[in-house]
């Protein structure tokens, strides 16, 4: 990238906090004044909306990528983190997370255009709450929605660690995991390093429920679906089998689209191929909006 288009990526985002019934809900967003579609980012467990919008980094960045191509992006600190983590008791109930992403999106787009319409991009953790956003009644309104680093059977290794980590608590190893290999991230975040933050108690059932979750809530989705795993990815498996399988449970969607992110680890909207990543969910969204 070179610095015009640097430049024309920079100076775009603001930090915003709105309530929903009684709770503070942040986000970082990207506002277009005549947007094609707004895109609403659900980053993954131990981080936050920082996750999207890369310090030092704007190349990498989905709100400044996503802005220059003519789209609004809300990336919302999903119930119970940062300024709502005080109050992630009351989202212990999923359905209560579910109606605090909707009231904040909401909030966050008053007196702004949504374009063609809402879409959603869930990382991870993430996928939790945006698998449950497209499942509810209202998410037949949705342009479509995004899954990306998650699936429904962990890796051996994967499975082996974590059990390690639950009796040694030595984080170490996951974290290797999840931001391998090193060379495709900057320096600055392998490991998690400048975005790893608190996470709210209900995390732990997550994980633990979250493939069970996942079969459950695929068959209520009605909106295109766009499910992406990393060429690197050492948590999911990401086997021809599985996939198709993953596929087959979407059975009330239009359309579902398997993408594979060359160049990329887990965590792929902070690495090098975050651009290229990001272009293309934007594509996606652009052919949501057309309706094809």
């Amino acid at each position: 990238m070179n610095a015009a288009d640097a430049g024309a990526l920079a100076d775009t985002v603001t930090a915003r906090t709105v309530e929903v019934d009684g709770a503070q809900i942040s986000a970082l967003c990207s506002y277009v004044e005549q947007p094609r579609a707004v895109i609403v980012a659900l980053h993954g467990g131990a981080t936050t909306s920082r996750y999207f919008d890369l310090d030092g980094h704007p190349e990498l960045s989905l709100l400044r990528t996503a802005a220059a191509l003519g789209y609004t992006v809300l990336a919302i600190d999903r119930p119970g983190y940062a300024d709502s983590f005080e109050y992630q008791e009351r989202f212990d109930d999923p359905a209560n997370r579910v109606d605090a992403a909707y009231g904040a999106v909401n909030a966050l787009l008053e007196g702004h255009s949504r374009g063609a319409g809402v879409f959603l991009l869930a990382h991870s953790a993430g996928c939790d709450l945006g698998l449950r956003m497209a499942a509810d009644p209202r998410g037949a309104s949705l342009l479509g929605v995004e899954l990306a680093g998650t699936g429904t059977r962990k890796q051996r290794e994967a499975l082996e660690i974590i059990k390690q980590m639950r009796t040694t608590r030595n984080r170490g190893a996951i974290r290797d995991l999840l931001w391998h290999p090193e060379d495709t991230y900057p320096p600055e975040v392998r490991g998690g390093r400048s975005l790893t933050c608190i996470t709210p108690r209900y995390e732990a059932v997550v994980a633990a429920e979250w493939p069970k979750d996942f079969m459950h809530l695929a068959p209520d989705v009605c909106i295109p679906v766009r499910f992406t795993y990393a060429e690197h990815e050492k948590v999911w498996e990401t086997d021809d089998a599985l996939r198709s399988e993953i596929e087959e449970m979407f059975v009330e969607s239009p359309r579902f689209v398997e993408h594979r992110q060359a160049g990329s680890g887990h965590n792929m909207s902070v690495g090098f191929a975050a651009s290229e990543y990001h272009r293309g969910v934007v594509a996606f969204v652009e052919e949501c909006a057309a309706g094809e």
